[in-house]
């Protein structure tokens, strides 16, 4: 499993919030401040992948944890007490 953790020092996020991010078309942004669809699009794209994304927020921080399952696969050398690992 390979994590990877994003924290911004930008707004965070409010509780009562947070279960709706990634609802299409939700924002808490004024009307034509970007699509509104970005949160949604990732949810889709990970869930094809198995991939989860937590998400973490306190005032002024909001950290994203994305968990990304690899499968490491064993490469046979020559040398059969030596192999190689492919990622």
């Amino acid at each position: 499993m390979l994590l990877v953790s994003i924290t911004d020092s930008l707004d965070g996020i409010f509780p009562e919030i947070l279960p709706r991010i990634v609802e299409p078309l939700f924002t808490t942004k004024k009307t034509n401040e970007g699509s509104r669809l970005g949160l949604d699009i990732v949810k889709k794209i990970v869930e094809k992948h198995s991939v989860t994304i937590e998400v973490a927020s306190v005032i002024a921080q909001k950290t994203f944890i994305v968990s990304i399952p690899i499968a490491v696969e064993r490469y046979p050398t020559n040398n059969h007490t030596d192999a190689q690992l492919k990622i």
